[in-house]
């Protein structure tokens, strides 16, 4: 077996600068007692640019309200109890890799491609990436990943995917284009924050949601830059559905009084999840169906007077008649082709924890996950794969405050997944068989979770 070793920061980085032949720079930004060494400027390859800083503490408990982080693009995806480690100093840089387009307005750089490295003063190690989910931008993780990482000993890399808001599908010259761009920028940032400092021993993909697509499209596309990944509620693509696009027309139909509950559940809303509908409805189903449609099958006509596919999020927020009747299999071949550029395939190459709540009304796991699982059994890849259903889980675990007698966070067990993950990577500990994640009626369900 092979012990991590924790290396201090100003070692990992002197490295850097004797492979680089680079320089060591005064410092730029809050210190603490010098523990960075004045080595905190070390470029990042393939960034356009840059900014460094040496900071006491990089987790959340101390970066709220600072430019280091931020806090609406965070929120609602954590419960409030939830617990935050702190203490975790080091150096913490900012910046962003060449790009044409100018979603994210972060640090007034109005620039896309943003990303967020931090590099804990006592390093185990190893590297942990992810990529943001939904629309949200690079920070957006900070509270669930971040923190917990880097407590832990990880550096951490973060993106927005390279665009970002409700006007992402913007991105690009054709269909599929601002997708495809979500998977290219999440292997450029892991092969840059390989190479700064020592070289990871071990190296773990991430993500909720958006990310967790990403984690799977990852393990899929480019295992050789991974040893394993936790998916948090991964969206499912395949070119012939099920996807986004097959399920949320139903529930804007249900919207509109056109489909009901039997309606639902055949595109894989579980019925216990129908007291959670009222808010999806309000909050994502609508929207979400409009940009994704305008992402891959922009000739659609939405039938909404003045409005085109390709018209600002704001116009498209309301639902149409015609949102309820899309088809996606009948939808032309160039649609599906589109889709088919960044679909999943199920063959992992690299050993892959699945989480998903039973009760996620915007992901129904009946035609996400559980689908998913199907297609790495299919591609005889079943033993590097765990799925893990969380009884009371939904799509973000905000909700449990609003409904604490309903539901439960997946965070803790998400915590417990991907140390289940590093066990079975590095030490061949074999983590439980797939299962149900009962939800306990006492004890702390905010900060823990046993996957066995």
């Amino acid at each position: 077996m092979r012990t991590f070793r924790r290396v201090p920061l100003h070692t990992a980085v002197a490295t850097a600068l004797a492979l680089t032949g680079a320089a060591p720079a005064a410092a730029t930004a809050p210190r603490d007692g010098g523990h960075c060494g004045g080595y905190e400027t070390v470029r990042v390859p393939g960034a356009a640019h840059q900014r460094s800083a040496c900071l006491g503490d990089l987790t959340t408990s101390t970066l709220s309200g600072t430019p280091y982080t931020d806090m609406a693009d965070r929120a609602g995806l954590t419960a409030k109890d939830t617990g935050r480690p702190s203490g975790v100093p080091g150096v913490q840089i900012d910046g962003y890799f060449p790009d044409t387009s100018h979603f994210n307005t972060a640090h007034g750089w109005n620039h896309d491609a943003q990303f967020v490295i931090r590099l804990p003063e006592q390093w185990n190690g190893g590297l942990v990436v992810t990529g943001a989910p939904g629309t949200r931008k690079q920070y957006a993780t900070d509270t669930a990943i971040s923190d917990q990482a880097l407590a832990q000993g990880y550096a951490y890399a973060a993106t927005d995917k390279g665009n970002s808001g409700s006007d992402f599908y913007c991105d690009g010259s054709r269909p599929g284009d601002a997708v495809a761009e979500w998977n290219l920028r999440t292997t450029q940032l892991t092969r840059a924050a390989k190479r700064y400092g020592h070289v990871p021993r071990r190296t773990y993909m991430t993500g909720i949601s958006n990310g967790g697509y990403l984690t799977r499209w990852q393990l899929e596309n480019h295992p050789e830059l991974y040893d394993g990944g936790v998916d948090w509620e991964g969206a499912l693509w395949t070119a012939d559905g099920p996807n986004l696009l097959t399920s949320l027309p139903t529930a804007v139909a249900r919207t509109l009084g056109s489909a009901g509950d039997e309606d639902m559940e055949s595109v894989g809303f579980a019925p216990g999840s129908a007291f959670l509908w009222p808010y999806h409805e309000k909050a994502y189903w609508g929207v979400t169906q409009k940009i994704y449609r305008a992402e891959f099958d922009p000739g659609y006509d939405a039938g909404c007077p003045g409005r085109s596919a390709r018209s600002a999020a704001e116009q498209i927020l309301a639902p149409c008649p015609s949102d309820a009747a899309y088809d996606y299999a009948s939808r032309p071949a160039s649609v599906h082709r589109a889709v088919a550029r960044v679909a999943l395939t199920g063959r992992i190459g690299r050993p892959l924890i699945t989480l998903h709540g039973d009760l996620d009304a915007l992901l129904p796991k009946a035609s996400d996950s559980d689908v998913y699982a199907r297609m790495v059994d299919g591609s005889g890849r079943g033993q590097r794969h765990r799925y893990y259903t969380v009884e009371g889980g939904t799509h973000v675990d905000g909700l449990y405050d609003t409904y604490p007698d309903r539901l439960r966070p997946i965070l803790p067990c998400y915590r417990s997944a991907f140390r289940a993950l590093t066990a079975w990577v590095e030490r061949g500990t074999r983590p439980p068989a797939d299962r149900t994640i009962g939800r306990p009626t006492s004890g702390d369900v905010v900060d823990s979770c046993a996957l066995a």
